[in-house]
C-alpha cells in the first residue's frame, strides 16, 4: 500500500519521480503528490487521482531540481483528497515528509502540537509526524537526523518515511518500521523507493532498510544507517538486484495481469529449475535439507497466509496431508495473531506472501517465533522482510508481479510447496517410490500443460461475453479443487466488482442451492480426477434448477459436456496438480469479464498490492 519515490543527485529529479510512481502504481493507490527543491525553495503539488493526474497538476509548479520526492497514497486516515494527499509540510514550510503506514497514537500527539500552537490542514497522521519532528528539531536546537529519531521513539505504529528540510539541502532522512524502504546507490546520486523498480535502470547496488533502521542520505558523503531506539551504528549490506527493465514492462500485453497469467509455463520451471531432478528421483531445496529434521519431526504443520496467499496454502493442507501424512492447519494470518493460538516448540509454521511485506503474515511470524516453532517463508520478492524474518524459506522465482490480482504468484507457491511435501514424504517413507517418482514426473511435465491450457484464451472470452453483466457468481469445486474454486472467486470480485463467491460442491445443498435460477452462473471445477462422479451429480442439481453452467473439465470429457451450458476442456493431470491447471482458464475468464466491463483490470479500485498496514 502506497509508494515512495526520492531522489538526490545531479539528475533532474521530476522525471525519474514521475517515472518510479508510475511504477508503484500496482501497490495501490487514490492520490498522488510530489515535492521539489529548486534551490531556494520547495514546490508541491499534490492530487486526488492518478499519477497521470498528478503530472497535469504539476504543470502549474516549477518541477526543476535535483532533489525532490514522490508519493502514492492509499488512504487510511482522511478521505481521498488533494490536501490529504502526500506530501504534507510542517508548519514552518521548512519540512517535507512522504509516508506509508500508520500512526496509531496521532490523536494524543496532535492535540498536544495544537496546545503548543500548531495548525494542521489534513486529516492525516502523516502531518502530526511531520510537525513533531519539526518541533522537536526547535525545541532540542538539532539536526533534522536526530530530531526524526527521537520522534520516531515516540511514535507507535508502522511507517517507511522521506523528510527534506529545505534549511539542509543535500539530504533527505529515510527511517522504516513495517513497511518496505529500499535505497538505491548509484554515482554521486540516491534513489529511495518502496521496492527497487523505480531505480532499476540508474543502479543495480541496493540497500533495504531493516525495522528500526533509519539513514541520512547525504550528497557527496557515504550512507550511515543506525538503530532507531539506541543511534547504534549498523553495516548495511548492499545487495545486487536481480530484476532488470523488461520484466516491469507489459511486453506487448494490454494489461500486466495478462502478461503475468502467460508467464505462467515459464515462470513454473524457474520454480523449480534446479530443485526438481525427476529423472534422479530428487529433490534439493537448501531450506528445506539444511532443516529437514525440523520438517520431519514436526507434530504439525501451520500455514498463516492471507488472500490468494491463503488459498495456496488451502492446497498445501491437501498435498501435505496425502504426501507426508502430517497434521496441517491453515490460518488467516490477520486472525491467527489476534486469537491467542496454541503453538509449540514441535510445530512448523509456513508463511505464504507473494511481496514478503503482508503486516498480519509478519506478525504472526513474530508470534511464532517467541513460541518457539520453526518458521519457514515462502515469498516471492528477495530481500524482503518475511524472507529475513524467518529461520529458512525458499523463494518462489516468478518475477515481479506487477498486477495487484496475484495469478503467477499463485501458481507458483504451489508449486514450491508441492516440492516441500514430496520432499517431506520422501523423508518419512510416506509415500510408494512408484507414486513418488509419479508424481515428480508429473510435476516436470506441468508447464507444457499450463501452456496447453492458456489456449482456452478465445473460449474464455466467449464466455465472458455471454456473462458479463451478471450480478452475481457461484464457484464449486470440491477436493484439490475446492481452494481454486474460491480463488476463482476471488479473481473475478477483485478485478470485475461482480460478487462471487466459492464453495464446496457437496455443500452446495447446505444454503447456496437457494441462490440458483436461470439467472446464476456456476462455475464448476470438474476435472476427471478426484471426486468426479459426485461433482457430476452436483452439476445435475444445478441443471434441474435452471443455473446456467460453466465447467472446466478434462480433454474429452463428455459426461459433464452433456449437462454445461459453456465447456473449458484443460489437459489431463493427477488430481493433486490438477490445481496448476484448472486455475487457468478461470484467470483468463476474470480477465475478459473485467475488461469488457471497462475496470482498471491492473489496478482494481480499493485495493493494494502489498498490504504493509492492518
Amino acid at each position: 500500500m502506497c509508494g515512495i519515490v526520492g531522489y538526490i543527485g545531479y539528475r533532474e529529479a521530476y522525471p525519474i519521480i514521475i517515472k518510479g510512481l508510475k511504477r508503484l502504481e500496482y501497490r495501490g493507490y487514490d492520490s498522488a503528490g510530489v515535492v521539489l527543491y529548486d534551490g531556494q525553495d520547495l514546490k508541491l503539488s499534490k492530487t486526488k487521482g492518478k499519477v497521470s493526474d498528478l503530472e497535469e497538476k504539476a504543470k502549474e509548479i516549477s518541477t526543476n531540481g535535483t532533489i525532490g520526492m514522490g508519493h502514492t497514497r492509499w488512504a487510511t486516515h482522511g478521505v481521498p483528497n488533494d490536501v490529504n494527499s502526500h506530501p504534507h509540510l510542517s508548519n514552518s514550510g521548512n519540512l517535507a515528509i512522504i509516508h506509508n503506514g500508520i500512526i496509531e497514537n496521532y490523536e494524543p500527539l496532535k492535540k498536544e502540537l495544537i496546545n503548543r500552537g500548531y495548525t494542521f490542514k489534513s486529516d492525516t497522521d502523516t502531518e502530526v509526524l511531520v510537525n513533531l519532528i519539526e518541533e522537536v528539531q526547535k525545541k532540542e536546537n538539532i539536526k533534522l537526523g536526530k530530531a526524526v529519531q527521537i520522534a520516531l521513539n515516540q511514535v507507535v505504529g508502522a511507517y517507511a518515511i522521506c523528510v527534506f528540510d529545505k534549511q539542509k539541502p543535500d539530504e533527505i532522512v529515510v527511517a522504516r518500521l513495517g513497511s518496505p524502504l529500499a535505497i538505491g546507490i548509484g554515482e554521486n546520486e540516491f534513489f529511495i523507493a518502496s521496492d527497487a523498480s523505480p531505480f532499476i535502470e540508474y543502479t543495480s547496488n541496493a540497500i533495504y532498510l531493516e525495522d528500526e533502521e533509519m539513514a541520512v542520505v547525504r550528497l557527496h558523503k557515504p550512507l550511515k544507517v543506525r538503530k532507531i531506539k539506541d543511534d547504534s551504528l549498523v553495516d548495511p549490506y548492499i545487495q545486487e538486484l536481480q530484476m532488470n527493465l523488461e520484466q516491469i514492462e507489459k511486453g506487448g500485453y494490454d494489461h500486466f495481469m495478462m502478461k503475468e497469467i502467460y508467464e505462467q509455463p515459464n515462470v513454473i520451471k524457474d520454480t523449480y529449475r534446479g530443485r526438481l531432478h525427476a529423472n534422479e528421483g530428487l529433490i534439493r531445496m537448501a531450506g528445506i535439507e539444511d532443516n529437514i529434521d525440523k520438517f520431519v519431526n514436526a507434530q504439525r504443520i501451520l500455514i498463516v497466509a492471507c488472500g490468494t496467499s491463503w488459498h495456496a496454502g488451502l492446497v498445501a493442507e491437501y498435498i501435505f496431508e496425502e504426501f507426508a501424512r502430517i497434521p496441517v492447519e491453515v490460518e488467516y494470518a490477520s486472525e491467527f495473531r489476534y486469537r491467542n493460538p496454541i503453538i509449540n516448540e514441535k510445530d512448523v509454521l509456513i508463511a505464504i506472501s507473494q511481496s514478503g511485506e503482508t503486516a498480519d503474515t509478519l506478525a504472526a511470524i513474530k508470534l511464532a517465533k517467541e513460541k518457539g516453532a520453526f518458521v519457514f517463508g515462502v515469498c516471492n520478492v528477495v530481500g524482503s522482510s518475511i524472507s529475513r524474518e524467518t529461520h529458512a524459506g525458499a523463494y518462489t522465482h516468478a518475477g515481479p508481479e506487477i498486477g495487484v490480482a496475484s495469478t503467477k504468484a499463485f501458481t507458483t507457491q504451489i508449486t514450491v510447496l508441492t516440492m516441500i511435501a514430496l520432499r517431506l514424504a520422501k523423508a518419512k517413507g510416506t509415500l510408494s517410490t512408484s507414486d513418488y517418482h509419479m508424481h515428480l514426473l508429473e510435476l516436470e511435465m506441468i508447464p507444457e500443460k499450463v501452456l496447453e491450457a492458456l489456449n482456452t484464451n478465445e473460449k474464455a472470452k466467449e464466455i465472458a461475453a455471454v456473462f458479463k453483466d451478471a450480478t452475481n457468481f457461484l464457484y464449486l469445486g470440491r477436493g484439490y479443487n475446492f481452494p481454486v474454486a474460491l480463488e476463482g472467486a476471488l479473481k473475478l470480485k477483485e478485478i470485475s466488482y461482480i460478487h462471487a463467491e466459492g464453495y464446496p460442491a457437496a455443500e452446495m445443498k447446505h444454503g447456496p442451492i437457494a441462490l440458483i435460477d436461470e439467472q446464476m452462473p456456476v462455475v464448476v471445477i470438474a476435472p476427471k480426477q478426484g471426486h468426479y462422479d459426485k461433482v457430476v451429480s452436483n452439476i445435475q442439481e444445478i441443471k434441474s434448477r435452471s443455473g446456467k453452467i460453466i465447467a472446466i473439465v478434462t480433454k474429452g470429457d463428455e459426461q459433464v459436456r452433456a449437462l454445461a451450458d459453456h465447456v473449458i476442456e484443460i489437459p489431463e493431470t493427477s488430481d493433486p496438480m490438477s490445481p496448476l491447471l484448472t486455475t487457468i482458464p478461470l484467470q483468463l475468464l476474470s480477465y475478459h469479464i473485467a475488461v469488457m466491463r471497462g475496470c482498471n483490470v491492473d489496478q482494481p479500485r480499493n485495493l493494494a498490492k502489498s498490504v504493509t498496514v492492518e
